[in-house]
């Protein structure tokens, strides 16, 4: 895949004392690309994206989201990102309309552009009969949705989603991935990291990373030609079957 590159990884390296949970990465991902980032317990994923993101330090390498240095420029960096992380980010005891409020004054947006974006995104949703009701009162699936649509209020370029659908039902799965397919048709980059291996099949492009290094990288069918597999499952499970470490 070819284009204008908005996240590039250079050698990006995190050591904790002697030990070393990331190890010298490198990858480009580029505008409009859905990029899955994948990796067993213990392989590093979190504490690079957490790099990547600007939310940790990194012991050496940089990394480039949109255009500027990530440690460098992390305010330039986040007014460019969204974030949606594993643990459920809204706040339950506030309703629909009152999260996406308070989001959208986080991320500086006028009280016009919050009332606009949140009849865009109650609409699309189909939400526009729950705004009043308390996030802790919807299904999973409804809440990830919203989850997700309050991450793009801004309109980010980029868009880091950690594990977006873990324990949601394969319908609302199937319709989460619409969604990001419709977001990365506008142009913006998703780097998603996840732990269903049918979910690295919809990825433009796939790295996998064992033990701090990333040790493949392609689209999810080179990938499988490469290691004469018949899924990404068993792409997977051949690369992380000798990973050792922990969860970091």
């Amino acid at each position: 895949m070819t284009g204008e590159v908005v996240i590039s990884v250079n050698n990006l390296t995190k050591q904790f004392g002697t030990f070393t949970a990331v190890d010298s990465i490198n990858l480009d991902v580029y505008r409009g690309e859905i990029f899955g980032f994948i990796g067993a317990n213990g392989a590093g994923k979190t504490t690079a994206m957490r790099m990547i993101t600007g939310l940790l330090e990194p012991s050496s390498g940089e990394a480039i989201v949109a255009g500027f240095k990530v440690t460098q420029h992390p305010e330039q960096v986040k007014k460019r990102i969204g974030y949606m992380s594993q643990r459920f980010p809204l706040y339950e005891d506030l309703t629909v309309s009152e999260n996406i409020e308070f989001f959208g004054g986080i991320y500086g947006l006028t009280d016009y552009q919050i009332e606009t974006q949140m009849n865009l995104v109650l609409q699309e949703l189909e939400m526009m009969h729950m705004r009043r009701t308390l996030v802790r009162e919807l299904p999973l699936g409804w809440k990830q949705k919203l989850a997700f649509s309050t991450a793009l209020l801004h309109g980010p370029e980029v868009v880091f989603l950690d594990e977006p659908t873990g324990g949601v039902d394969p319908i609302t799965r199937r319709q989460f991935w619409d969604k990001m397919y419709k977001e990365a048709d506008r142009g913006t980059t998703i780097f998603v990291t996840t732990h269903y291996m049918d979910e690295a099949e919809y990825c433009d492009r796939v790295s996998i990373m064992v033990d701090g290094q990333i040790i493949a990288l392609d689209s999810p069918q080179n990938l499988k030609n490469q290691f004469r597999s018949d899924s990404m499952d068993e792409v997977f499970v051949k690369l992380a079957r000798s990973a050792k470490r922990s969860d970091l």
